[in-house]
Formats: structure tokens, sequence, C-alpha cells
């Protein structure tokens, strides 16, 4: 029994009884505060969002069994528990196999000290030198000898930690940062400590850089390092957003800069670039303060203007020169003419989307991608057509490029109207929806073509279907109700450019893509609308119906990639870009190019091809059938009938398999919608993967009872098993595993729970009688 002296043999001790017996013990005795500096069992992502058609899961999350901090914003050390069965010394191979998924934690984490241990001592690994070396269970590393040898190794001053160590802004019921926001957060605190005056970070839409410049500014001014601030944004709305929400708590040291009302008595100030820049001397509000007057510079959204050496923000910018600057993007930008890296240098931490996807932060998308007839084929007109407007249209070929720019198929507008209301139709008509078009004429088409493929739910309120864009007062005033979670309308929304950026649409659900976008940034902004979670409202993942063959930048390496620098980029001549700042500003978004459009009404347009695509656990974007992914995640758990048969019989709650295979993505439901609802789970899979005959639930039963299997038991007994295989047929095996069946009122004839499980000898006893019947059911014949 693994007994020795009396006490249990340590080799018999569970993982958890290592750790609470060994682990954790020796960790206090090296000087950590066991309330304060350790968290057991810490989660640091939420598991991926699996989506199906309409059902969704989620994978495992990810987890540490320890996480130590030297102080509540400075993790610095990670630990795994092993039980005793596993060694250190003979087995050194294994452990440091097994640390390279340390290694990949702490990597996520940015940890630099890496322990293993099975209660008999600690395999340390050192991610700033790669060096390992074993350790006694009572030399465990206290915190300040951990913290000492981190800063001998980034070489950091008595200055430079007063600054590192100066805690986040914290109060009750506040957000507390997810790792990656603490990684960009320390990142740059350290950096600045050192001296660097450039930097920028990288994080997708949906991550939170707002909250993450806010804890970055808090801490600099806090500690001192930095007393004059200045945020600067190209938007209102962005400046109002985050003085109203993650900037509020500071409260009367912050104010937005008026050009009218020129305040130098603040610590923080937020500013929009157009108000602060001009072409007159007059305009130009930042010269109101003197160049040293900001000691920090923080740029929301910078690969907008500040890319570029002739744009307003660079303006500011080398005004400012002196101030330490932080850009702020989700979408670094990199051609030969405009570059992010040119100014502010290599990205000192980068988190994607796809990164943001896979911990689960951040929304999975489908794509619907419809192909329609005179998109592929092209149009030309007859000789001598006009349009409705009695014009001659241009005898030439006409494609997706020229629709709703140069010429308008009316019923291409409305077969995309229809066919975005008919998805709604199917699966949420308030779901929110954002449907992007060539210019603000079209958005205008696209609402009108909505409001009467919706008219049932526009009578009932006009503000159902509007056009937000910038031309639009009234429109522009709902964009607050719009992307308010708790606001009902609007909930279908036309729009140009007005709504690529900065628009924090959190339960948008439909993202439709009616406008020819070639520009990866932009292309990242439109997506990053609807990347956003909230559980509460049922927001798990969006789908994206496009109708341009915009989604095939999915594809582009630059898409979700690291930002590199053009290698053709012209240092000497950037300035010259052929880019107008203009361009930026799409606060005031209008019609340019106003030449003659085509209206043509009587060319039938039709859907030619229809393809759904689903994002992976690679997060690539892949072209699959519900069952071609179901059988190739299954023969990844389970490559032979045998191993399933095996694992399947093993388990005593059949229930188990099901859930693992549901956190791959592996939806039953939705296989029954393809295959047959009658089959059971495991007919499902026998039959999809292993290509066996399967049988329906009748089926089984039937063969159950020809086998006489019922006969060994009393009578009641007999009558208990078959009211179970009732209840298996209707309603499937998980509720016969559950004991607490037998207080359903179909029972109650025989007996309460307790009689009941009495007839086959007690609870034991009736558990084994469910496993033998489960047995006796899922017999494979071969």
């Amino acid at each position: 029994m693994g007994i020795e002296g009396g006490l249990m043999n340590k080799k018999e001790f569970t993982e958890t009884d290592i750790r609470t017996k060994y682990i954790t013990p020796a960790i206090k005795n090296a000087g950590w505060d066991i309330q304060n500096q350790l968290r057991e069992e810490y989660y640091f992502t939420d598991g991926r969002i699996i989506v199906r058609k309409k059902l969704t899961t989620r994978g495992k999350p990810k987890k540490v069994d320890y996480l130590l901090f030297y102080k509540s914003n400075l993790p610095i050390a990670i630990i795994e528990a092993k039980d005793n069965k596993h060694t250190i010394e003979s087995g050194i191979q294994q452990a440091i196999e097994y640390s390279e998924g340390l290694k990949e934690s702490a990597k996520h984490l940015d940890i630099p000290f890496v322990y293993s241990s099975n209660g008999d001592g600690f395999l340390e690994h050192d991610m700033i030198t790669g060096k390992e070396k074993l350790l006694k269970m009572n030399e465990f590393p206290s915190p300040e000898n951990l913290w000492t040898r981190y800063k001998k190794h980034k070489n950091i001053d008595q200055e430079q930690e007063k600054v590192i160590k100066q805690d986040y802004f914290y109060k009750t019921g506040m957000k507390i940062p997810r790792y990656y926001q603490r990684v960009a957060i320390n990142r740059t605190i350290e950096a600045i400590s050192k001296g660097k005056k450039r930097i920028i970070l990288v994080m997708a839409t949906g991550t939170g850089k707002t909250l993450t410049a806010f804890q970055i500014i808090y801490r600099l001014w806090k500690s001192k390092a930095k007393k004059k601030i200045l945020f600067l944004a190209d938007r209102n709305i962005l400046i109002d957003q985050t003085m109203s929400n993650d900037f509020k708590e500071f409260g009367d040291k912050m104010i937005k800069i008026n050009r009218n009302k020129i305040s130098k008595a603040h610590e923080i100030y937020l500013g929009l670039y157009q108000s602060m820049t001009g072409s007159e001397d007059w305009q130009k509000t930042f010269k109101e303060y003197s160049r040293d007057f900001f000691d920090l510079v923080v740029i929301d959204e910078c690969h907008r203007g500040s890319a570029r050496e002739d744009s307003a923000w660079r303006e500011i910018l080398e005004y400012f020169n002196h101030a330490t600057h932080i850009g702020l993007t989700a979408t670094p930008k990199e051609t030969n003419k405009v570059s992010n890296i040119d100014y502010f240098g290599e990205a000192i931490y980068t988190y994607s989307l796809k990164q943001g996807i896979q911990d689960g932060f951040l929304a999975p998308y489908k794509v619907i991608r419809y192909g329609l007839d005179k998109d592929l084929m092209g149009f030309r007109p007859s000789k001598g057509q006009k349009d409705k407007n009695d014009n001659l249209i241009d005898d030439r070929e006409y494609n997706v490029i020229d629709y709703d720019k140069n010429l308008i198929l009316e019923k291409r507008t409305q077969l995309v109207a229809k066919t975005i209301s008919e998805h709604l139709k199917k699966t949420d008509r308030f779901a929110k929806t954002i449907v992007f078009c060539v210019d603000i004429d079209h958005a205008n088409r696209m609402r009108m073509a909505l409001v009467n493929e919706n008219s049932d739910l526009v009578k009932e309120n006009s503000k159902y279907v509007m056009k937000i864009t910038g031309d639009d007062k009234e429109g522009k005033a709902q964009l607050d109700n719009f992307i308010d979670p708790a606001s009902k309308y609007p909930v279908v929304v036309t729009t140009s450019k007005l709504m690529t950026t900065g628009v924090d649409a959190q339960t948008c659900k439909l993202i439709v893509l009616d406008s020819n976008i070639s520009s990866i940034t932009e292309f990242k902004q439109i997506i990053g609308r609807g990347t956003r979670v909230n559980e509460k409202y049922g927001k798990q993942y969006f789908t994206i119906m496009d109708f341009r063959g915009v989604t095939r930048l999915f594809a582009d390496p630059d898409f979700d990639g690291e930002a590199i620098q053009d290698e053709n980029f012209d240092t000497d001549n950037a300035n010259n870009s052929e880019i107008s700042d203009k361009n930026t500003n799409i606060e005031n978004e209008d019609e340019t190019n106003k030449k003659i459009k085509y209206f043509v009404v009587d060319v039938e347009v039709t859907i030619s091809n229809k393809i759904i695509q689903y994002v992976n656990s690679k997060g690539e974007l892949i072209t699959e059938s519900v069952i071609d992914y179901s059988k190739r995640s299954f023969t990844n758990q389970y490559p032979t009938l045998e191993s399933f048969l095996n694992t399947w019989n093993s388990k005593k709650r059949k229930q188990v398999i099901i859930d693992e295979l549901l956190e791959i993505g592996v939806f039953f439901d939705e296989l029954k919608d393809e295959v047959a609802k009658d089959f059971d789970e495991f007919d499902l899979i026998c039959h999809l993967v292993f290509d066996m005959k399967p049988l329906t639930k009748q089926e089984r039963i039937n063969n159950v009872k020809k086998r006489n299997y019922f006969a060994k038991y009393g009578e009641k007994a007999r009558e208990v098993l078959n009211i179970l295989l009732e209840k298996y047929k209707n309603q499937g095996y998980k509720d016969i595993e559950d004991i607490k069946i037998l207080k359903l009122e179909d029972f109650r004839k025989i007996g309460n729970p307790s009689q009941i499980v009495k007839l086959f000898g007690g609870k034991d006893k009736y558990l084994e009688a469910v496993e033998e019947l489960e047995r006796e059911l899922f017999i494979v014949l071969k």
C-alpha cells in the first residue's frame, strides 16, 4: 500500500500533495510572502473560442502551477510541479524537455526564472543566460536574490529601479492588467528608465491599448520620472472616450487642450492634433507651450499620421523632440514612403490578433465570401445604352472596382442588402452590424435597400437601420448608441470611412465588406471593429460577409506579422510622400472626385458561389466543412478505432470524452444536423471517422435486449434498467451516467433512490451495472 514506517511513500503522493507538503513550504522558507507574492494555479489566458456554425466552446486556458511576484506588478519566476514519480537527477533530459513548455509560458509572461520540482529539489532555468542548475529543496532563492540577479543581468541602477518598482494604479473592482498588457507596460517602463526616447507598442485592436497607456503614464508620473504628459489622438471620440474611461482616475490633474483657452496648470494633457495644428501660425496651438514643457508624448493610432515626416503629427513631435515619445498602434505602417520603424525603431512589444484569438481574449471570426456573377464576369453596356438618368454609358467593360464608384448596378445593391438581411433573419436580427461601403452615396443607397428589406422592424423603430458617415449629423449622433452594448438601436449601420477605426463596438457581430479595400492597414482596422469579446451580451465571435474579395488580404504575410521596414524606404525623401495628410482625417469624411456616375436599373445580378471559412487552431483561415474538421480533429486524438474503443470503454463517464472533443471544436449537434439526428455520438464517430456501420439508438437498445443481458438481475432491477434504456433513447447516455436520474418521476413507482440502489446491492454495484449497461450498448460489430 506504499506505507513505510507508518508514513506514506512520497512516490504515492499526488501532484497536489507534493505542492502542499513540499514545494509551497520550500517557497515560504525562502522568504516569499505566500499571501502577496505567490499565485498558485495561475491562469493567464481564457482559452481559445472555437466556432463551428452557430456553436462555440472554449479550449483549455493556459496556466502555470506557481507564479511568483517580486512586487505585484513584477512577476519574476514560474514553478511547475510534478509528482514524485518524475525525478530530477536521473531524469534530467526529461526535465529539460519538459522545461521547453515552461519556457514557452515564461516567454509569454516575460519571466526571467523558470523552475520545475518533484518535491525532491528544483531544476532552475535562467531565461536570461540560458543556464540551468539543480537546487535542493532548501536552496530555493529568496525574492531579493532573484531581484538582485535580475538587476545585475539588466544593468539596472538605483534610479532606474525606483521607476521600475513603481506600482500600478489599482482600486477595488478595477481590472488587473492581463499578462500581455503587463509585459507591454513593464518593457516600456524599463526602457524609458534606461533612457530610451522613442518607443512603439503594437497591440491588436481590442486588446486594451489605452488601458496599457494609462498604466504606463501613471507609473512614470507617480514615480516623477515624467511630470508633464501629452496624449495625442486624431479623433474627438478617442479623446473623449479616453478621458471618461481609462484616464478618469487622473481627475483634475487632466485637461483637454482647447485652442481658445490655453491652460498650463495641469499635468496630463489630451490633445486632438487637428485642433493643435494648421497652415497658419495662429492655428498652431502646440506652440503655446514651450519646447520642453512636455517630457512625455503618447501618440494613439500612430500609424495614421506620425509615420510620415510631412504629417501634422510629426510637426508636433518635432517641436517636442526632447520628450520621450511612445507610439501606440494595432497596424504599424511600413511602405517605401511611410515608416513607423524609421521614427520609433523596432516595436518593443507586439501582441497580434492571432495571439489574442489563440489566448481567447479576442473574438475569432468566420468568413462568408460571395461571388456575384457581374463581379466575376464584369458588365458591358449594349451599344447606345443609357442609364436611368438618360446618360449615355461609356462603352467599356465595368467590374467590381467600378461598381458604386463609376457605375451603380441597383440590383446589385438590392441583392447585397437582401443577402445581409437573410443572414440576420436566420441568426439574430438584432446583431449589431456594420456595412462598409465604397463612399457616402453608396452608404445612402445601401441604407435604403436595407430599410426596404427590414421594413417590419424599421416600422417599429426607424433607427433599426442608419447611415453613420462624416457628413450626417443625425447618424453621427447615434454612434455612441451603436457602440453601447446596452443600447438596442441602431442595429444595422452603413458607413464608408468613419467607422473603420477608433470605434469600440464591443457587441458588433457582423461586418459586411462591400467596399474595394486594398490597404492592409485599413483592412486590419476594419476587422478590429469585430474582435472584442463581450460574453455578457452573447458576443463570442463575429462573422465577416465579403462581397468584394477583400478577405483575400488575410493571406497576406503582412496581415498579422511583425512589422518589417521596407528595404526600399527612402529616409531622405520620405517627406515627399504622395499620400496627402488630409486622407488621415476621416472625421470629416466627404465626397471626392465627383464625376458622373451611371445608374443602371434593369441588369440582373445573382450569387454565383458562396464559400464559408473558419479560423483554425493555428490562426489560419481555412475552408473546411464541419464533417472534415471533426474527422481531422478526432483522428488527431484517436488515430485508430482500437485506441478510441479502449479509451471509450475505460472511462466510467463517457461524457468526459465528449467534453474533451468539444474543447477542440468537435460539435456533435452540428454533426447530427449534417448526418442524422438519431445517431449517438459514439456512432457518429465510428461512422464518420472509421467507416463503421452506424446504428440508431433504438437498434442498440434492441441488440442489448436480444443478448438477454438483463436475465441476471431481479424483476425490479430489470425494470430500472429498462427505464434507463428509454432515457438513453430520448436523451443520450449523459443523463443515465448521473445517479441523480433516479429522482425522476419515472422511477418513483419502483422506489426512492436509496431503495433502488439496494436492488443492485448498493451504490457501487448500481454504478457498475450502469457501466456494464453502457458497454453492452456500445459493442462494435466489425
